[in-house]
């Protein structure tokens, strides 16, 4: 059955390994040697623990009256308030009221982004993708739409679910599916998907839906401008394909919409995405597969695009910033990319033309893989770990003090 519509990241040499074949979530290998253009970072900020016991924390999204809402992989979209208490805001395993999510061991499956609506304030609409079981034993990506009242004790409130998007086909597999999403300034919606990691030739279709990116208006239809809509046989909600896992997205200050993506143990990309654009997966590609050989014997190929960055071997990205705070005007304009192979975030310079520069590891003191980082509306970096047995935790980081 079919959910009802309505419901009560050149070269770069870094590390190993982004996703394993076994399904466990985008695994590193800490014995590669680090080159290229890699800087030590200077010590000139501190740590500090905004909230921890949480159970594998995808994404965060920053509320207009402070506190922020924050998804775990595991199922639950929680409520973290200004001072860092936390409360369970809906417990997606259920599956009575909404699409039950699609989690458990050795999956990369879950719940994965959370973002506000551009008129949030006007309209309380917020918009979560995740993984959902579909027909037997099948699931697939979907985009829900909430609205996020507040209750007469203060509380906030799940509540007017609609089913806006649904990923065709559906799989049984549990790797692979992309997530993350971003507002572009006319409104739409753009939603990144996997390519399911055994059906990496899909994502050069456009008949499905796997390794592509997803534009829709913000109430799941399709936008007339669409590259494919008219084309017989494409699916009307592509924007671009040829993706393999992109796992970050972002709209930068200039306009641009970047995006990186996993490639197996290299081939890891930050990408320009284009109306129609495709990036070549995997046709074209840096990338070393997991036997230590090529995907492909072309790194470039006519009718794909090339990425502005690409790392080899994998630093393994997930998250994706731009940093817009003034605490850190040395940062200002700058992206960090949350590198899980590696236990690291990396800071990768942004050229007053747009130009990618130098690079930097930092946080790599903590020990712990990165799941996310953002830019804070306070000027803060903002970082979610993912460590075992509920011990992640959502860290802030600011100048040092002198």
């Amino acid at each position: 059955m079919r959910f009802a519509k309505t419901l009560p990241p050149l070269l770069i040499a870094a590390s190993l390994a982004a996703c394993s074949n076994n399904g466990a979530s985008d695994v590193g290998d800490k014995t590669s040697v680090l080159a290229g253009r890699v800087d030590a970072a200077p010590v000139n900020y501190t740590i500090e623990t905004v909230v921890q016991g949480l159970d594998h924390p995808w994404s965060l999204a920053f509320l207009p009256g402070g506190g922020m809402l924050v998804t775990q992989r595991s199922g639950k979209l929680l409520h973290i308030a200004a001072g860092g208490k936390k409360e369970t805001l809906h417990d997606f395993n259920d599956g009575e009221e909404y699409p039950a999510v699609h989690h458990g061991s050795g999956l990369q499956a879950g719940l994965f982004d959370v973002v506000l609506h551009p008129q949030f304030a006007e309209n309380q609409k917020i918009y979560l993708a995740y993984a959902a079981k579909a027909d037997g034993d099948k699931n697939t990506l979907i985009l829900m739409q909430f609205s996020l009242l507040e209750g007469e004790d203060g509380r906030f409130i799940l509540a007017d679910g609609k089913l806006l998007f649904e990923g065709s086909p559906s799989r049984v597999q549990g790797n692979h599916y992309g997530g993350r999403m971003i507002f572009r300034p006319d409104g739409t919606l753009l939603l990144t998907t996997g390519e399911a990691f055994h059906f990496r030739e899909e994502a050069q279709k456009l008949d499905n839906h796997f390794g592509k990116v997803i534009r829709l208006n913000d109430d799941g239809s399709v936008p007339d401008d669409n590259p494919f809509v008219d084309q017989e046989g494409a699916l009307p909600e592509i924007w671009s394909y040829g993706h393999r896992n992109p796992q970050g997205i972002i709209l930068a200050a200039d306009g641009r919409v970047l995006l990186n993506e996993h490639g197996p143990q290299g081939g890891d990309e930050i990408n320009d995405i284009k109306r129609g654009a495709n990036y070549g997966w995997p046709t074209a590609s840096y990338a070393l597969d997991y036997s230590g050989g090529r995907i492909s014997p072309f790194e470039a190929y006519p009718g794909t695009e090339q990425s502005l960055v690409h790392f080899t071997p994998s630093i393994a990205p997930s998250g994706f910033a731009q940093y817009s705070g003034e605490a850190f005007p040395d940062w200002q304009g700058d992206l960090f990319l949350s590198a899980l192979a590696l236990k690291h975030v990396r800071h990768v310079d942004m050229k007053a033309d747009g130009s990618l520069g130098k690079q930097q590891e930092l946080f790599g003191e903590l020990d712990v893989r990165f799941r996310d980082v953002r830019s804070g509306p306070d000027g803060y970096l903002y970082l979610l770990t993912e460590e075992e047995g509920n011990k992640s935790r959502i860290l802030r980081v600011k100048p040092k003090a002198g």
